[in-house]
């Protein structure tokens, strides 16, 4: 009869039932559990396979290369880090991801912006959210190519259906029209729908030199601006500090 079980629970992907099955049986002998014991007891481990199964699949379609966590921030590191700790830390709760706000991180070179970008994706993935990690750049020219291809709305989708989309590094190079324009669908399209995570090393008012024109880039900041949480990191860079100190 056990072979039948085990063949049934193949046919239905039950793989923890399937794995454990024996051993549940035995356990449910010597415990004298009941038939619901027993069935309870497999679906419990069958449904916390699927949840680990999640997390990892969420992890790797991230494209997140690390696995950082805000406690491993130093928040003593510069006053700016200090006073805006609690709210900081408040974002790992992903509860922004449930009012659909927007996280910029401003600040220059090397002071932690990407490091808690990151910290805040990789606490997504662990929640079973639809993460992904890119840089301005790389965004924009996957969406130039797919443009290029014919296949831009899907790539379109790619960004704009993320539960969590952060991108990175906005402000180091000029996007030009075409990929400002490209920027611009991404970002209106989530806007109040889908929580993004904006890094960058220049302030609303030099974004004029990020994007094509001052009109697009007043646009694209009025979207992310409204119903967003701003942090500013200030001070020099952590990251050459610690270089140093090694």
């Amino acid at each position: 009869m056990i072979d039948e079980v085990i063949e049934k629970c193949r046919q239905l992907r039950f793989k923890a039932c399937l794995e454990h099955l024996p051993q549940v049986i035995e356990m449910a002998a010597d415990k004298n559990w009941s038939p619901l014991q027993t069935m309870a007891h497999l679906f419990d481990l069958e449904i916390e396979l699927r949840w680990q199964n999640k997390i990892a699949a969420c992890y790797k379609k991230s494209k997140l290369t690390e696995k950082p966590t805000i406690d491993q921030f130093d928040f003593n590191y510069h006053p700016s880090r200090k006073k805006q700790k609690n709210k900081i830390v408040d974002l790992t709760t992903l509860q922004f991801l449930a009012d659909h706000q927007d996280i910029i991180l401003i600040g220059n070179p090397g002071v932690g912006k990407t490091f808690l970008a990151k910290s805040i994706a990789y606490a997504a993935t662990q929640a079973g959210k639809k993460v992904l990690f890119t840089t301005a750049m790389d965004m924009i020219n996957h969406l130039i190519a797919a443009e290029a291809d014919h296949s831009l709305l899907k790539k379109l989708h790619l960004y704009q259906s993320q539960e969590l989309l952060v991108i990175d590094e906005i402000g180091y190079l000029p996007l030009g029209q075409q990929g400002s324009n490209l920027f611009f669908q991404v970002i209106s399209h989530r806007h109040e729908v889908k929580s993004t995570i904006i890094t960058t090393n220049l302030p609303f008012a030099q974004w004029g030199n990020i994007f094509d024109s001052t009109t697009v880039a007043t646009a694209i900041a009025d979207r992310l601006v409204y119903n967003s949480q701003i942090f500013i990191l200030e001070g020099s860079s952590y990251r050459k500090r610690s270089s140093q100190n090694n």
